[in-house]
């Protein structure tokens, strides 16, 4: 039986995209980006929940998210699910989960109107997890035949 695992994300970028090579030269581009909904809670109060994604993009795709988008930026995103697993400096086992994405699409250059201070709260401060799996890591790597691209 075959199994699905695709995300589709539309929202704003959190912070500038940061643009790495792994140890074999290939470009891989890693961002946050935040979605929000809106709701009406059981009292009548309307809400506002942002959840936070961290992005990761491979190849040409990353150095062009890389070079054009930019925080506040609104963009479409298509990709998987991807969870790994590490050791952070200090020895502790530490888990993320990333959207390693095949399609981005820009979709406004003012930044959606995230400066108004309707962003939600920050980013969550993952800054030890690795950004990415460079070809031979011991977490799960990527060859460069498997680089989704």
């Amino acid at each position: 039986m075959a199994s699905v695992n695709k995300v589709i994300l539309v929202g704003n970028l959190g912070r500038d995209p940061e643009l790495r090579q792994t140890n074999s030269g290939q470009s891989v581009c890693e961002f946050s980006l935040a979605t929000s909904e809106r709701y009406t809670d059981g009292g009548g109060n309307r809400q506002e929940r942002t959840e936070w994604h961290r992005i990761i993009v491979w190849g040409r795709q990353g150095e062009n998210a890389a070079k054009y988008l930019s925080k506040g930026r609104q963009v479409y995103i298509e990709g998987r699910i991807q969870y790994r697993d590490w050791e952070d400096k200090d020895g502790n086992k530490r888990t993320t989960t990333e959207v390693v994405a095949q399609t981005v699409q820009f979709l406004s250059g003012d930044g959606g109107g995230r400066s108004t201070g309707r962003q939600g709260p920050p980013p969550p401060d993952d800054t030890d997890a690795p950004a990415f799996d460079s070809p031979g890591s011991s977490s799960g790597s990527f060859e460069d035949d498997e680089i989704p691209f």
